[in-house]
Parts: structure tokens; sequence; C-alpha cells
């Protein structure tokens, strides 16, 4: 883990030389698959990496409104069968809690959309028996700090931090996902061939493991 850990240092160093953006670039991890079956072997999984990248935008579905968050109540379900509709909401929230409660309606509803959109709520990170405050505070904090993994091809791509954080955080990050990602592996470190990082605006920069 030191060479891999110097590896990243030298890289960030590199990525930090490119020409400066006049915004906040992101810290891209794209993780180069081998041995890997896409269609028989589905990666769908939440990672909780030490530093929060960004606060996402998350709305809950709940049977009344609430000041902690933005909520689309029961009673306004209705007006979301229309999809036109339904896709705006879609489009304006990274993620999506619910009271267990209301997940029949809401898979009814709202399952065409969120489905595929890979945002319904799921009992790993998003459904909720209480909804009290110290829950929906909770739920937030878990979710602005959690990173989804999905593999439709023979790579996976995400966001692993911001250029403003430190080298230490990225790669603080970085290692949680990689340690995370090797356990969800059916082979494990034998699946990856190598991976690589990169800001927004710059060319990758590929990390060896072996």
């Amino acid at each position: 883990m030191t060479e891999l850990k110097e590896q990243l240092q030298k890289a960030l160093v590199e990525l930090r030389k490119n020409k400066e953006r006049k915004f906040v670039q992101t810290l891209d991890l794209i993780v180069n698959l081998q041995k890997f079956d896409v269609k028989k072997n589905q990666i769908n999984a939440f990672i909780n990496v030490p530093h929060k990248i960004k606060d996402k935008k998350i709305a809950g579905f709940f049977e009344s409104k609430r000041e902690d968050i933005d909520v689309i109540s029961a009673n306004d379900f209705k007006k979301f069968r229309d999809k036109k509709v339904a896709k705006k909401i879609v489009n304006k929230y990274d993620f999506f809690v619910a009271q267990a409660s209301l997940m029949p309606q809401i898979a009814t509803v709202f399952g065409r959309i969120l489905g595929p959109a890979g945002k319904m709520p799921s009992p790993q990170l998003g459904i909720l028996a209480n909804v009290d405050e110290k829950t929906v505070k909770e739920i937030k904090e878990k979710i602005n700090r959690s990173i989804k993994l999905r593999a439709k091809q023979p790579s996976i791509k995400l966001a692993i931090g911001k250029q403003s954080m430190s080298d230490e955080q990225l790669i603080e990050n970085i290692f949680v996902v990689y340690n995370s990602l090797i356990k969800i592996l059916p082979k494990e470190r034998d699946n990856i061939k190598n991976f690589e990082i990169k800001f927004t605006m710059t060319k990758p920069v590929k990390i060896k493991i072996r």
C-alpha cells in the first residue's frame, strides 16, 4: 500500500501542475476491470468515504412537509403520474429517501422514472422507518459522504473528491473506495487491471497496482 500511496501522491502533484480553471474541478477515479463479466456480476453498492465531496441535493418522500429537507408529500404523488412532471424532479435531485410506509406508492408512481436513473430509495441508504429530526439529519450526513458504485461496463468512473481538498484527503477517499471494491469484486484484486485519476479538465494519470 505504501507504493500505491506514493504513486497517488506523484499523480496528484502532476495533475495540480495543469492550468488553473475558473471553477473547482472534481477528481475522478476510473477503475479499469479485467476478467469481469458485467452481465453476470452486478455491482450496485454505496461506500461511505471519510471526506465529504459535496452537499448532495436530497428530497424525501414523506407523509408531510418538513423544514430540514425538501419533501414530496404523499398528497403530491398524483401530479407526478405525468411522466414529464416526474422527470423534472429526477433531474433536480441527486438522491431520494423515503418513509417506509410509503414505498408501495412510491414504487407505483416513481419506479419507472427513478429505477432507470438509479435513484430509487433503497434499504441500503434511504428507507426510513422513523422520520424524526435526528434520523433525517443522520441520513443526510451519511448520504453526503456516500459514493455509489455501479458497473455497466468493464470500468467504473466516479467522483472521488474536489481539487480544493488536500492530497491526503483525496488519497484517503481513494483508498476507502479501492479497499471496498476489492471486497465486492468476485476475484477481488485480480479483477482490477489498473486505475486512473484525473481532474475534470485534465488527462488521466494511470496508477499501477502490481
